[in-house]
Protein backbone atom coordinates (compact mmCIF):
# COMPACT_ATOMS: atom_id res chain seq x y z
CA UNK A 1 0.00 0.00 0.00
CA UNK A 2 1.23 3.64 -0.97
CA UNK A 3 0.26 6.96 -0.42
CA UNK A 4 0.09 10.13 -2.84
CA UNK A 5 3.21 11.93 -2.50
CA UNK A 6 4.36 15.40 -4.17
CA UNK A 7 7.47 17.15 -4.79
CA UNK A 8 7.67 20.81 -3.56
CA UNK A 9 10.67 23.52 -3.44
CA UNK A 10 12.97 23.40 -1.32
CA UNK A 11 13.74 26.60 1.33
CA UNK A 12 16.20 27.87 3.01
CA UNK A 13 18.49 25.35 5.65
CA UNK A 14 18.21 26.36 8.99
CA UNK A 15 19.00 24.71 12.45
CA UNK A 16 15.76 22.76 14.41
CA UNK A 17 15.07 25.59 17.28
CA UNK A 18 16.20 28.22 19.36
CA UNK A 19 16.62 29.32 23.22
CA UNK A 20 13.24 28.71 24.79
CA UNK A 21 11.78 28.21 21.82
CA UNK A 22 10.90 31.80 20.86
CA UNK A 23 12.38 31.04 17.44
CA UNK A 24 11.22 28.78 14.86
CA UNK A 25 13.64 28.18 12.21
CA UNK A 26 13.76 26.61 9.09
CA UNK A 27 15.34 22.95 9.00
CA UNK A 28 17.02 22.27 5.80
CA UNK A 29 16.02 20.47 2.90
CA UNK A 30 17.36 18.14 0.13
CA UNK A 31 17.63 20.75 -2.37
CA UNK A 32 19.74 24.31 -2.24
CA UNK A 33 18.27 27.55 -2.19
CA UNK A 34 18.61 31.32 -2.03
CA UNK A 35 19.18 32.51 1.96
CA UNK A 36 21.00 32.52 4.67
CA UNK A 37 22.24 29.41 6.89
CA UNK A 38 20.75 30.45 10.60
CA UNK A 39 22.49 28.17 13.05
CA UNK A 40 20.32 28.14 16.40
CA UNK A 41 23.65 28.65 18.10
CA UNK A 42 23.93 32.13 16.57
CA UNK A 43 20.08 33.01 18.43
CA UNK A 44 20.90 31.71 21.13
CA UNK A 45 20.76 34.75 23.10
CA UNK A 46 17.50 35.17 22.61
CA UNK A 47 14.59 35.22 25.40
CA UNK A 48 11.35 34.82 26.02
CA UNK A 49 11.24 38.17 26.92
CA UNK A 50 13.17 39.59 23.96
CA UNK A 51 11.69 37.61 21.16
CA UNK A 52 8.59 36.87 19.55
CA UNK A 53 8.56 34.10 17.08
CA UNK A 54 9.42 33.99 13.36
CA UNK A 55 8.58 32.96 10.47
CA UNK A 56 9.85 32.14 6.85
CA UNK A 57 9.31 35.11 4.42
CA UNK A 58 9.45 33.75 0.85
CA UNK A 59 8.89 37.28 -0.74
CA UNK A 60 12.76 37.89 1.18
CA UNK A 61 13.73 34.32 1.07
CA UNK A 62 14.49 35.10 4.87
CA UNK A 63 13.79 34.43 8.38
CA UNK A 64 12.24 37.09 10.15
CA UNK A 65 12.32 37.42 13.63
CA UNK A 66 10.05 39.64 16.03
CA UNK A 67 12.45 41.33 18.43
CA UNK A 68 11.78 43.76 21.36
CA UNK A 69 15.06 45.92 21.73
CA UNK A 70 17.89 47.05 20.19
CA UNK A 71 20.15 44.32 21.50
CA UNK A 72 17.63 41.85 20.21
CA UNK A 73 17.42 43.47 16.84
CA UNK A 74 21.96 43.68 16.85
CA UNK A 75 21.39 39.80 17.75
CA UNK A 76 19.13 38.61 14.61
CA UNK A 77 21.12 40.36 12.21
CA UNK A 78 24.42 39.11 13.29
CA UNK A 79 22.22 35.64 13.31
CA UNK A 80 21.81 36.77 8.77
CA UNK A 81 17.91 36.75 9.82
CA UNK A 82 15.71 39.87 9.67
CA UNK A 83 14.75 41.85 13.13
CA UNK A 84 11.12 42.98 12.82
CA UNK A 85 10.03 45.26 15.91
CA UNK A 86 7.16 43.89 17.72
CA UNK A 87 5.27 44.68 20.41
CA UNK A 88 4.23 41.87 22.20
CA UNK A 89 7.19 39.51 24.09
CA UNK A 90 6.50 35.91 23.80
CA UNK A 91 6.31 35.41 27.50
CA UNK A 92 3.23 37.71 27.36
CA UNK A 93 1.77 35.71 24.43
CA UNK A 94 2.50 32.99 25.99
CA UNK A 95 0.37 33.84 29.32
CA UNK A 96 -2.63 34.97 27.00
CA UNK A 97 -2.46 30.88 25.79
CA UNK A 98 -1.99 29.86 29.48
CA UNK A 99 -5.77 31.81 29.97
CA UNK A 100 -7.27 30.48 27.31
CA UNK A 101 -6.30 27.15 27.92
CA UNK A 102 -7.51 27.41 31.86
CA UNK A 103 -11.22 29.57 31.06
CA UNK A 104 -11.88 29.42 27.10
CA UNK A 105 -11.35 25.23 26.00
CA UNK A 106 -14.58 25.70 24.33
CA UNK A 107 -15.64 23.17 21.37
CA UNK A 108 -15.32 24.66 18.22
CA UNK A 109 -12.54 26.74 19.01
CA UNK A 110 -8.82 27.15 18.34
CA UNK A 111 -5.61 29.37 19.18
CA UNK A 112 -2.71 29.53 17.51
CA UNK A 113 0.44 32.19 18.24
CA UNK A 114 1.06 33.74 14.65
CA UNK A 115 3.83 36.02 14.30
CA UNK A 116 3.02 37.65 11.76
CA UNK A 117 0.27 39.75 13.46
CA UNK A 118 2.37 39.45 16.75
CA UNK A 119 -0.63 37.93 18.60
CA UNK A 120 -2.78 34.36 19.72
CA UNK A 121 -5.45 34.37 16.92
CA UNK A 122 -8.75 32.72 18.06
CA UNK A 123 -10.80 30.95 15.66
CA UNK A 124 -14.37 30.04 16.86
CA UNK A 125 -16.45 28.21 14.60
CA UNK A 126 -20.60 28.78 13.78
CA UNK A 127 -21.84 26.22 17.06
CA UNK A 128 -19.92 28.92 19.29
CA UNK A 129 -22.90 30.45 20.26
CA UNK A 130 -25.02 31.63 23.22
CA UNK A 131 -23.60 30.49 27.01
CA UNK A 132 -20.50 29.63 24.86
CA UNK A 133 -20.15 32.82 22.92
CA UNK A 134 -20.77 35.03 26.16
CA UNK A 135 -17.24 33.43 27.55
CA UNK A 136 -15.24 33.41 25.04
CA UNK A 137 -16.04 37.50 24.70
CA UNK A 138 -15.50 37.74 28.34
CA UNK A 139 -12.32 35.69 28.46
CA UNK A 140 -10.95 37.41 25.71
CA UNK A 141 -11.97 40.99 26.67
CA UNK A 142 -9.65 40.87 29.24
CA UNK A 143 -6.69 39.64 27.16
CA UNK A 144 -6.35 43.01 25.31
CA UNK A 145 -4.57 43.30 22.01
CA UNK A 146 -2.69 40.06 22.92
CA UNK A 147 -5.64 38.34 21.28
CA UNK A 148 -7.85 38.64 18.15
CA UNK A 149 -11.15 36.56 17.68
CA UNK A 150 -11.80 35.42 13.82
CA UNK A 151 -15.54 34.01 13.31
CA UNK A 152 -16.11 31.31 10.67
CA UNK A 153 -19.08 30.34 9.42
CA UNK A 154 -18.17 26.55 8.90
CA UNK A 155 -17.66 23.72 11.46
CA UNK A 156 -14.34 22.88 13.23
CA UNK A 157 -14.28 19.30 13.04
CA UNK A 158 -12.62 16.44 12.88
CA UNK A 159 -11.78 14.89 8.57
CA UNK A 160 -13.15 11.65 8.91
CA UNK A 161 -15.73 10.38 6.39
CA UNK A 162 -18.17 7.25 6.68
CA UNK A 163 -3.20 9.59 0.63
CA UNK A 164 -4.52 6.28 -0.66
CA UNK A 165 -8.19 5.11 1.68
CA UNK A 166 -7.70 3.13 4.64
CA UNK A 167 -11.09 1.31 5.78
CA UNK A 168 -12.66 -0.43 8.83
CA UNK A 169 -16.67 -0.63 9.17
CA UNK A 170 -17.98 2.72 8.32
CA UNK A 171 -15.26 4.81 8.37
CA UNK A 172 -12.95 5.97 5.56
CA UNK A 173 -9.47 7.74 6.61
CA UNK A 174 -6.13 7.91 4.74
CA UNK A 175 -2.94 6.41 5.03
CA UNK A 176 0.06 9.16 6.86
CA UNK A 177 3.55 7.37 6.57
CA UNK A 178 4.75 3.97 6.39
CA UNK A 179 6.83 3.41 9.27
CA UNK A 180 9.12 0.73 10.54
CA UNK A 181 9.45 0.17 14.60
CA UNK A 182 11.39 -3.07 16.12
CA UNK A 183 12.48 -3.82 12.75
CA UNK A 184 8.30 -4.17 11.56
CA UNK A 185 6.12 -2.19 9.06
CA UNK A 186 3.53 -0.22 10.50
CA UNK A 187 1.33 2.88 9.33
CA UNK A 188 1.08 6.44 10.62
CA UNK A 189 -2.64 7.96 10.43
CA UNK A 190 -4.58 10.09 13.02
CA UNK A 191 -5.38 8.86 16.30
CA UNK A 192 -9.28 9.68 15.71
CA UNK A 193 -8.95 7.58 12.83
CA UNK A 194 -7.39 4.53 15.24
CA UNK A 195 -10.08 5.51 17.81
CA UNK A 196 -12.68 4.01 15.87
CA UNK A 197 -11.02 1.35 13.68
CA UNK A 198 -9.17 -2.23 15.06
CA UNK A 199 -8.77 -3.38 11.68
CA UNK A 200 -7.42 -1.76 8.32
CA UNK A 201 -8.41 -2.46 4.90
CA UNK A 202 -7.31 -1.14 1.48
CA UNK A 203 -10.55 -1.26 0.24
CA UNK A 204 -14.48 -1.77 1.52
CA UNK A 205 -14.62 -5.13 2.33
CA UNK A 206 -11.36 -5.64 1.11
CA UNK A 207 -8.69 -8.15 3.74
CA UNK A 208 -7.24 -6.74 6.67
CA UNK A 209 -3.88 -5.42 6.24
CA UNK A 210 -3.21 -3.89 9.57
CA UNK A 211 -3.99 -3.56 12.82
CA UNK A 212 -4.13 -0.87 15.37
CA UNK A 213 -1.79 -1.00 18.14
CA UNK A 214 -1.82 2.59 19.62
CA UNK A 215 -4.51 5.08 18.99
CA UNK A 216 -3.97 8.65 21.40
CA UNK A 217 -7.16 11.29 20.45
CA UNK A 218 -7.88 13.39 22.41
CA UNK A 219 -5.10 15.12 23.70
CA UNK A 220 -2.80 14.31 20.60
CA UNK A 221 -3.66 12.77 17.33
CA UNK A 222 -1.68 10.14 16.14
CA UNK A 223 -2.26 6.64 15.63
CA UNK A 224 0.03 3.03 14.56
CA UNK A 225 -1.28 0.48 12.87
CA UNK A 226 0.96 -3.19 11.99
CA UNK A 227 1.12 -4.23 8.56
CA UNK A 228 -0.41 -8.29 8.57
CA UNK A 229 2.57 -10.13 6.37
CA UNK A 230 2.81 -9.78 2.76
CA UNK A 231 1.30 -6.23 2.53
CA UNK A 232 3.59 -3.87 0.58
CA UNK A 233 4.59 -1.00 2.51
CA UNK A 234 7.46 1.14 0.62
CA UNK A 235 8.68 4.51 2.40
CA UNK A 236 6.94 6.31 -0.58
CA UNK A 237 4.24 8.18 -1.57
CA UNK A 238 2.17 7.73 -4.45
CA UNK A 239 1.86 10.87 -7.33
CA UNK A 240 -0.14 11.45 -9.87
CA UNK A 241 -0.26 8.42 -11.92
CA UNK A 242 2.00 5.51 -11.25
CA UNK A 243 4.95 8.12 -10.23
CA UNK A 244 5.89 7.84 -6.15
CA UNK A 245 8.60 10.07 -4.08
CA UNK A 246 10.81 8.72 -1.49
CA UNK A 247 10.05 10.07 1.91
CA UNK A 248 13.55 9.82 3.66
CA UNK A 249 12.67 11.58 7.15
CA UNK A 250 10.44 13.97 9.24
CA UNK A 251 10.95 17.33 10.02
CA UNK A 252 9.61 19.76 11.99
CA UNK A 253 6.92 22.61 10.41
CA UNK A 254 7.97 26.02 10.69
CA UNK A 255 6.09 29.50 9.98
CA UNK A 256 5.68 30.69 6.54
CA UNK A 257 6.45 27.05 4.78
CA UNK A 258 5.18 26.05 1.78
CA UNK A 259 3.91 22.46 2.42
CA UNK A 260 1.68 19.79 0.63
CA UNK A 261 -1.31 17.65 1.97
CA UNK A 262 -2.48 14.57 -0.08
CA UNK A 263 -6.17 12.76 0.93
CA UNK A 264 -8.22 10.45 -0.10
CA UNK A 265 -10.85 12.23 -0.69
CA UNK A 266 -9.23 15.69 -2.08
CA UNK A 267 -6.22 14.76 -3.50
CA UNK A 268 -3.36 16.64 -3.27
CA UNK A 269 -3.19 20.38 -2.49
CA UNK A 270 -1.17 22.95 -1.32
CA UNK A 271 -0.64 25.87 0.98
CA UNK A 272 1.36 27.53 3.57
CA UNK A 273 1.97 26.84 7.84
CA UNK A 274 0.25 29.33 9.53
CA UNK A 275 1.59 28.61 13.05
CA UNK A 276 3.11 25.68 15.15
CA UNK A 277 1.90 24.95 18.44
CA UNK A 278 -2.01 25.16 17.74
CA UNK A 279 -4.46 24.10 19.94
CA UNK A 280 -8.10 23.01 18.83
CA UNK A 281 -10.90 22.29 21.02
CA UNK A 282 -12.77 19.47 19.13
CA UNK A 283 -16.24 18.04 20.63
CA UNK A 284 -14.73 15.31 21.85
CA UNK A 285 -12.10 17.03 23.52
CA UNK A 286 -8.86 19.19 23.15
CA UNK A 287 -5.70 19.07 21.03
CA UNK A 288 -2.57 21.03 21.26
CA UNK A 289 0.57 20.89 19.77
CA UNK A 290 -1.27 21.00 16.05
CA UNK A 291 0.42 23.04 13.00
CA UNK A 292 -2.41 25.25 11.44
CA UNK A 293 -2.42 25.83 7.39
CA UNK A 294 -4.07 27.27 4.49
CA UNK A 295 -4.58 24.12 2.94
CA UNK A 296 -8.12 22.70 2.51
CA UNK A 297 -9.31 19.37 3.35
CA UNK A 298 -12.51 17.43 3.36
CA UNK A 299 -14.41 13.93 5.31
CA UNK A 300 -12.25 11.18 4.65
CA UNK A 301 -8.98 13.49 4.18
CA UNK A 302 -8.20 12.29 7.86
CA UNK A 303 -4.66 10.82 9.02
CA UNK A 304 -3.56 11.92 5.48
CA UNK A 305 -0.06 13.03 4.68
CA UNK A 306 1.10 16.78 5.26
CA UNK A 307 5.07 17.08 3.54
CA UNK A 308 7.15 19.22 1.99
CA UNK A 309 9.97 17.55 -0.14
CA UNK A 310 10.95 14.10 1.46
CA UNK A 311 10.51 15.13 4.25
CA UNK A 312 7.33 13.98 6.66
CA UNK A 313 6.02 16.67 8.31
CA UNK A 314 2.38 16.15 9.69
CA UNK A 315 -0.79 13.86 9.50
CA UNK A 316 -3.99 15.35 9.25
CA UNK A 317 -6.20 15.71 12.03
CA UNK A 318 -8.85 18.30 11.08
CA UNK A 319 -9.81 22.19 10.63
CA UNK A 320 -12.80 24.12 8.78
CA UNK A 321 -14.03 24.77 5.07
CA UNK A 322 -13.41 23.10 2.08
CA UNK A 323 -11.86 22.77 -0.89
CA UNK A 324 -14.91 24.27 -2.91
CA UNK A 325 -14.70 27.39 -1.60
CA UNK A 326 -11.36 29.71 -0.34
CA UNK A 327 -10.55 30.30 3.55
CA UNK A 328 -10.25 27.43 4.53
CA UNK A 329 -7.95 26.01 7.64
CA UNK A 330 -6.61 22.85 8.52
CA UNK A 331 -4.59 21.32 11.34
CA UNK A 332 -2.28 18.40 11.75
CA UNK A 333 -0.16 16.52 14.65
CA UNK A 334 3.28 16.54 14.04
CA UNK A 335 5.26 13.40 12.57
CA UNK A 336 7.99 14.10 14.58
CA UNK A 337 5.95 13.91 18.18
CA UNK A 338 4.27 10.92 16.65
CA UNK A 339 7.36 8.92 15.73
CA UNK A 340 8.79 9.95 19.75
CA UNK A 341 6.06 8.89 21.49
CA UNK A 342 5.08 5.76 19.11
CA UNK A 343 9.29 4.38 18.64
CA UNK A 344 8.88 4.43 15.36
CA UNK A 345 10.88 6.32 12.35
CA UNK A 346 10.07 7.21 8.63
CA UNK A 347 11.76 3.69 6.16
Amino acid sequence: MKIRRVSVRAVPAVAAAAALAVVTLVPQQAQAAPGPLVPAAALAGLTALTAAGSYYDEGTGRLVVNVLGRDAEEIVRAAGALPRRARFSQARLDATRRVLDDRAAIPGTAWVTDPRVNRVVVTADSTVKGERLARLNEVTSKLGDTVTVRRIGTRLTRMIAGGDAIRGGSARCSLGFNVVKDGQPYLLTAGHCGNVVANWSAEKGGPVVATTQTSVFPGHDYSLAKYVPGVEHPSAVTLNGRQTQPITHAAPAYNGESVRRSGSTTGVRGGRVTGVDATVNYQEGQVTGLIETTVCAEPGDSGGPLFDGDAAIGLTSGGSGDCKAPGAKTYYQPVPGALAATGAAIG
